[in-house]
């Protein structure tokens, strides 16, 4: 049962909640999991939906990339919902099945060239920084832009794995 109601339906929501709910929908076709939460707080939802919007969506790293990406940072975070949600689109983006494999055992040690990716999310996770080392290898791989983007996707990913395990503690059973 989850500690935070889920606004699942747009019937009974403030005309503010509504207004965010449609917008969610009509970005991504149907209403997810963070925003039923986060829809209590609709002045935070909506500019957080734009820029889940912008990183899944309009974002320049590549599908392979973004989906590691989030499958590494479902994995750092134990959030079911990511990993459930986003596994499928990094086995139909390319991500080795070898790779997804080590993720969801826990092994973060994979082959390249997804290392950079899944070495630079999980030190970001695990301290909130990234060594040199790993900063270099992203750098050379993504681009400086590319980077910066990828930073916040890992940010913006580790809210709503926030978001969900806080309203749903029962959760998250290991991928």
């Amino acid at each position: 049962m989850p500690r935070v109601p889920l606004l699942a339906e747009r019937e009974g929501l403030s005309e503010a909640q509504q207004a965010v709910f449609d917008w969610i929908v009509e970005s991504r076709g149907t209403m997810i999991r963070p925003y039923e939460v986060m829809l209590h707080v609709p002045e935070m939802a909506r500019p957080a939906a734009e820029l889940g919007h912008q990183i899944r969506y309009e974002g320049a790293l590549s599908d392979h990339d973004r989906e590691l990406a989030i499958i590494a940072a479902a994995v750092a975070h134990a959030c079911d919902f990511e990993w459930d949600t986003h596994v499928g689109l990094a086995r139909a983006a390319g991500v080795a099945e070898a790779t997804i494999d080590a993720l969801r055992d826990g092994d973060r040690t994979v082959g390249s060239p997804d290392d950079v990716i899944v070495g630079f999310v999980s030190e970001m996770c695990a301290t909130a920084t990234v060594s040199d080392t790993a900063y270099a290898a992203a750098s050379e791989r993504l681009g400086t832009a590319g980077v910066v983007e990828l930073t916040t996707l890992v940010g913006y990913y580790t809210m709503l794995a926030f978001v969900i395990n806080v309203a749903e503690p029962e959760g998250p059973v290991q991928p």
